[in-house]
């Protein structure tokens, strides 16, 4: 990594936000700072787990996995994942993933399955999953073609998932898969398996362009019992739908967390850097860039702030505010890094620099949790129905 003279990552003080909000912010700077520089080795699974099992023990995940459903605050939520995504965002995927893994479980499970499955989630001892991405799906959900057939007291899936986040080294799986109530969407449901289940293979590590754990996951004659079930059956899509209108704000707030890092970093580069007989920043066409760069990032994390405030203030459960934060905030996180990287001229495409990993860290933003397209298609339908206003 470069240096940098960054001062490091603090909670802007704006009225969406509670002391407690920042009190827990500081909680994250400890945290991030007691991480710096480990070395995975050749055990990144298990470096994976080690980082969930950090979290837990910080008592970060009782954020991400609280005691009750009523208990979320997505403005919580929101601090964790800015302020971890700035310092590395192996540390956000992992927290997040905590909260996907188990949100159908909080939302929709019975006592008995909280019971098993949550408390371990909490203190990061099992790390959680969820599979729903397929290889030809994509974003699309309702086409979903792996298949739970009912047999006897139980249910056999068959069928592929790919790109799960944590496949390989999870200690279960929250699985979508088609049980046939009714077509499209509305025959799906949502099963736990544990991952030492038989019939559940995860194939090899996938290789992104950024660090993250993911890996396919084939499900063949894989039985689970009635009570595997969470919810009831043909309520899939809600349960994963559920999931994804709590985190995309948080997912724009990681979006923020990394776009703050490039905005420092570049800050650094411009202060610092000498060109043509004067420091860049006095260039008329660098403080350009920085302006544009600085209205993204604020209109990005007021977006978010607001969506966020909006659910735990308002109890807005709406698509609207928490689609625009993540598109608003992913699309500007991918100007703010390119802009970076270009003022920062060769060292900011040198593998090993702080600007350089940013770039291939913030690409990814604008497809997981629902790709750029799909928030826009959500935003333009809630508008046309009258059920927002920008």
């Amino acid at each position: 990594m470069s240096e940098t003279r960054d001062a490091g990552w603090s909670l802007v003080d704006w009225p969406f936000f509670e002391p407690r909000h920042h009190a827990l912010a500081e909680r994250v700077v400890a945290w991030s700072q007691a991480q710096r520089h480990p070395d995975a080795g050749s055990d990144f699974a298990g470096h994976c787990r080690a980082i969930v099992k950090s979290l837990g023990e910080a008592g970060l995940l009782d954020f991400v996995v609280p005691e009750s459903v009523d208990q979320f605050d997505v403005r919580s939520l929101c601090v964790i994942r800015e302020g971890l995504t700035y310092e590395e965002a192996l540390h956000d995927a992992m927290f997040t993933m905590q909260g996907i893994g188990t949100l159908a479980i909080q939302q929709h499970g019975t006592a008995a399955q909280k019971e098993r499955y949550l408390p371990r989630c909490r203190s990061g001892d099992a790390v959680a999953a969820f599979a729903l991405t397929e290889p030809e799906g994509g974003s699309d959900v309702a086409a979903t073609a792996t298949v739970a057939t009912r047999d006897g007291d139980g249910y056999v899936l068959d069928g592929a998932k790919t790109l799960i986040s944590n496949a390989g080294f999870a200690d279960h799986y929250i699985v979508i898969a088609r049980t046939g109530e009714a077509p499209g969407a509305r025959g799906l449901s949502a099963f736990i398996v544990d991952a030492d289940t038989p019939g559940l293979e995860c194939g090899p590590p996938i290789d992104f362009i950024a660090e993250h754990p993911a890996a396919s996951v084939a499900f063949n004659g894989c039985r689970v019992g009635a009570e595997a079930v969470i919810g009831e059956p043909g309520q899939g899509f809600r349960v994963a739908m559920g999931a994804f209108d709590i985190f995309r704000p948080s997912v724009g707030a990681a979006a923020v967390g990394l776009a703050r890092r490039a905005y420092a970093e570049t800050l650094d580069r411009v202060r610092t850097r000498q060109l043509f007989g004067k420091s860049m920043g006095e260039l008329q066409g660098v403080q350009m860039t920085i302006a544009d760069i600085a209205a993204d990032l604020d209109t990005a994390a007021l977006t978010v702030a607001r969506a966020a405030w909006a659910h735990d203030v308002r109890g807005d459960r709406g698509s609207y505010g928490p689609s625009m934060a993540k598109l608003v905030a992913a699309e500007a996180a991918g100007r703010i890094v390119d802009k970076g990287v270009q003022l920062c001229g060769g060292m900011g495409v040198t593998r090993g620099s702080v600007i350089e990993r940013l770039y291939r860290e913030a690409r990814p933003m604008r497809i997981y949790e629902g790709a750029s397209e799909v928030q826009k298609l959500i935003v333009a339908r809630q508008v046309i129905a009258g059920k927002a206003t920008p």
